[in-house]
């Protein structure tokens, strides 16, 4: 794509990439050149572009092309010829390497053959930078504007004639080796500067009418020519100066540094002949340095002799504790050493070889006095701040003995905390079983006594950096901690043992009374202690206290139930209550032990009590279980004769009681926040215990009235109601006990002991000892279970039982069905009764029509049919089985269904 770029005189030039317009930016005329605008002129002939364009030369120097201006060529009225970009890049070479050439004419072939470089790639490349005329103008440039055989057909007027052709050519001075026409590059050069030159002139002149200015571009390129010749000539001139003074001071500094050089040579000589003779003074040397050493001695002799009574006395005043004298008389002593040891280079005399363990024994004296500083605090303050003093003087003295470091400080404060710990930690923990909780009492009383101690009494002996409540703070909390790891790495510890420590490292010590008291100040910095006790030892006390707790639960248990099962066989009656009821303490015994355990582990954490409360409940189930198993045991013993218990019954219902007050007692055992769902297994086994105890109450009622139904039902039972009556009162007799049974258990108890008795008796009916001979003694069994079933009403009801669970009224619906005259509705009948008790089975039904004794085949297959015609009743979820526990004697097989289960 083209570009436009605007001129002064307003006409655009398009540019390409390739082809380079020789009209350049705006602004470039000379500002010499000052004219105004007429009228009228030439340029506006012919479609002239405008009356003023700026114009280049090849080598890029810029001028003004106005008409009829005498100092710049005119501009031709049509539109300059462009020049291929490759052409004027050709030309820019030339142009450069003239220049070079020219240079090395000048300055007496200052450039060699091969010496030639190649202008920068900028040159070519990128934007061209503008040459000066007055700079870089060459005279080899001028003879561009003659023709050349290569160059276009030459323009009339535009030939140079020879010596004006030889005058501008810049000759060789005498004696040059520069060989300018051998350079096949000089020529190369000249042949493109002269053709682009041509091209320029062609295309400025080619107009016939601008040919009359010829001449003048010739003069005009002669004067420039002379006067940049003139300037290289003088700028030659000053560099030529400026060298022969350069090397005028260059041969000055020559004859001055061979001057220096020939002085250093003389001093190296003296100074070899210094060495010689330094050589020859050394024993000298060595003589005079012995009579320092000599003169030294004698003047400090009188205080060296001194020196044995000083070390002895300075003994003598640790051996009294007066620390602050024995360490001023110790300065002395290594003050007199340090003088002696400079003098004599290093040398040390045999009378100091005692300031070493007389130093030691001072230290030790320090460190003494600060291992017990709370008793020294008490009872001599000043031995303690005399040690403190010491030390801290001997900290900020130096020395030049090359002595290794005391470091007393250090010692001094450590010396504190290994005191602090040896008084109240220092012999090994080796405690009874339960003596732990002594121990961590009496911590309690002495630890927070020795925190007061530091604060009132031994911090005033130190200097505020020692921080004594802090360093007693943490000193105590470090040593108990190490003497509890101890004990935890030792013997097993004890419930009891474990229990102490744990509620003590976790409440009493952080507590008000110890490391949390507000008597002791910020100072103490408690906030940074390290826990007594890790996650891990609290997880280890925690299952150690467990596993022994259960342990001893379960011996108490037992126990409880030792004692317990060993009354069964007294000769009493169980004990009762102020409401009459049996009354047993093991309830409560059992439910305190645990219930104390879980309680007293809410004093310690959360975690103890959930795992004791699981361990509590895990320990009640165990027990309960061993109870039921005890229950067997004494009841087979007294079926078996082995051991006949007096009061056999009165003791299984007084355990109905124990069960009782346990299930309404359990949930004491559940802590706040616990799962409801935790207790499901214990309840679950008291409901199993209570079954199991109601079932050895009714197999004695059942021993009781088993011999009574073996006469039911007869001739005798048709005819007479003694043997109900006989019943009744058996079972009253044994129900009177019943009364002490504490509420809801008794009314279990009763529903119970009614449905046995129906049971027995529906047993009995389905035996078939009765047939009935005729419709008398048909309607006579009909009534007598009427009659039955409303005694027995009367009987439940006078002890107490709720009517709603009775199961007597099953009595009427056999009266029923035997009081049926027509046995061809038998099957109507036989499909009520099972509607109201779904558990009836054809051989209760066969076994009940042989009692009426006047069925026939085909009427008892049709009653049968009828227990399966028709949907099958659902059982309620109050239904009590009856039928389907009463066993039934096999029926003949001509009674059966082809399809019944006994066919």
């Amino acid at each position: 794509m083209e570009s436009h770029r605007n001129f002064p005189g307003g006409h655009p030039v398009p540019i390409s990439g390739e082809e380079t317009i020789l009209p350049d930016e705006p602004n470039v005329f000379p500002q010499t050149c000052s004219w105004k605008l007429p009228k009228e002129g030439p340029w506006k002939e012919e479609g002239a572009p405008g009356p003023r364009v700026g114009q280049r030369f090849p080598w890029r120097e810029e001028f003004c092309c106005v008409p009829r201006c005498g100092l710049e060529p005119p501009r031709p009225l049509e539109t300059v010829k462009r020049i291929p970009s490759f052409a004027l890049r050709t030309g820019e070479r030339a142009i450069f390497k003239a220049k070079a050439i020219f240079k090395g004419e000048r300055t007496g072939c200052l450039v060699k053959p091969g010496a030639w470089q190649e202008p920068p790639s900028s040159f070519s490349e990128g934007p061209r930078p503008r040459l000066q005329l007055r700079e870089s103008t060459l005279p080899a440039l001028t003879q561009t504007l003659a023709p050349t055989p290569t160059s276009s057909p030459v323009l009339p007027g535009s030939a140079m004639d020879s010596a004006t052709k030889d005058e501008m050519q810049p000759s060789l001075p005498p004696g040059s080796s520069c060989p300018g026409p051998e350079w096949p590059e000089q020529e190369r050069a000249e042949q493109l500067a002269r053709g682009a030159a041509l091209k320029w002139a062609s295309g400025i002149f080619y107009r016939p009418e601008q040919l009359a200015r010829l001449g003048q571009y010739r003069s005009r390129e002669v004067q420039r020519t002379c006067s940049l010749e003139a300037r290289i000539k003088s700028v030659v001139q000053s560099y030529l100066e400026g060298v022969k003074t350069g090397v005028w001071q260059l041969a000055q500094a020559f004859e001055a540094v061979q001057g220096t050089r020939e002085a250093l040579d003389q001093a190296h000589g003296l100074l070899q002949g210094m060495v010689e003779a330094t050589e020859t003074l050394k024993p000298l040397r060595e003589q005079v340095a012995q009579h320092k050493q000599l003169q030294v001695l004698s003047q400090l002799l009188p205080r060296l002799r001194a020196v044995p009574a000083a070390v002895a006395h300075t003994r003598t005043l640790i051996g009294a504790q007066r620390l602050l004298e024995a360490y001023v008389c110790l300065r002395e002593l290594e003050q007199l050493q340090e003088e002696t040891w400079a003098p004599l280079g290093g040398l040390e005399l045999p009378v100091f070889e005692g300031l070493g363990p007389l130093a030691e024994a001072l230290g030790q004296a320090v460190e003494a006095a600060a291992g017990v500083a709370g008793r020294l605090a008490r009872e001599d303050p000043a031995l303690l701040v005399a040690a403190v003093r010491v030390a801290e003087v001997d900290a900020r003295h130096t020395t030049s003995l090359e002595l290794p470091p005391r470091d007393w400080q250090r010692r001094c404060l450590q010396a504190l905390q290994e005191g602090l710990e040896r008084t109240h930690f220092g012999t090994p923990l080796l405690l009874e079983p339960g003596a732990l909780a002594g121990w961590l009492e009496a911590l309690r009383v002495a630890l927070p006594a020795e925190l007061a101690t530091a604060e009132a009494l031994v911090a005033p002996c130190c200097p505020p950096h020692y921080k004594v409540v802090r360093l007693w703070a943490h000193t105590l909390h470090s040593g108990l901690r190490r003497c509890l790891q101890q004990l935890l790495e030792g013997p097993k510890l004890g419930a009891a043992d474990a229990f102490a420590l744990l509620h003590w490292t976790l409440h009493v010590y952080l507590g008000p009374e110890m490391m949390g008291s507000l008597e002791l100040g910020p100072e103490a910095d408690v906030s940074q202690l390290e826990p007594l006790l890790t996650p891990e030892n609290i997880e280890q006390l925690e299952a150690m206290f467990v596993t022994q707790i259960q342990v001893n639960v379960a011996q108490w248990l037992q126990k409880a139930l030792d004692g317990e099962v060993a009354e069964w066989n007294r000769e009493q009656e169980p004990g009762t209550d102020s409401s009459g009821f049996y009354h047993s303490p093991l309830p409560a015994i059992v439910l305190q032990i645990l219930e104390e355990n879980i309680r007293v582990t809410s004093l310690v954490s959360e975690s103890l009590q959930r795992r004791v409360h699981g361990m509590a409940l895990s320990e009640l189930g165990t027990f309960l279980r061993s109870f039921s198993d005890a229950l067997i045991r004494f009841s087979r013993d007294h079926i078996r004769g082995e051991a006949m218990a007096p009061h056999y019954v009165p003791y299984l219902l007084a355990t109905l009681n124990y069960q009782s007050a346990l299930s309404s007692s359990v949930s004491v055992l559940q802590p706040d926040g616990a799962a409801s769902g935790d207790l499901a297994p214990v309840e679950a086994g008291l409901d199993e215990l209570q079954r199991r105890i109601c079932r050895l109450v009714l197999e004695a009622l059942l021993a009781e009235l088993q011999p009574l139904f073996e006469a039911l039902p007869s001739r005798r039972w048709l005819s007479s109601p003694e043997l109900l009556d006989d019943v009744c009162e058996r079972t009253v007799r044994f129900c009177q006990d019943f009364r002490r049974v504490r509420n809801p258990a008794v009314q279990l108890l009763l529903a119970e002991a009614e449905r046995t008795v129906v049971l027995q008796y529906l047993r009995a009916l389905m035996q078939g000892r009765l047939v009935c001979r005729g419709a008398d003694e048909r309607i006579q069994a009909a009534q007598r279970l009427q009659n039955d079933a409303a005694q027995l009403r009367e009987l439940f009801l006078g002890l107490g039982l709720e009517e709603s669970v009775h199961c007597a009224p099953v009595l009427l619906s056999l009266r029923d069905l035997l009081n049926l005259r027509d046995p061809m509705l038998l099957g109507l009948e036989v499909a009520g009764l099972r509607q109201k008790f779904p558990d009836v089975s054809e051989d209760h039904v066969s076994a009940l029509l042989d009692l009426r004794g006047d069925v026939s085949r085909e009427q008892r297959l049709a009653a049968l049919s009828s227990l399966q015609a028709g949907p099958q009743p659902s059982l309620s979820a109050g239904h009590r089985a009856l039928f389907s526990l009463v066993p039934v004697p096999t029926p003949a097989l001509s009674s059966c269904l082809p399809s019944g289960p006994c066919a």
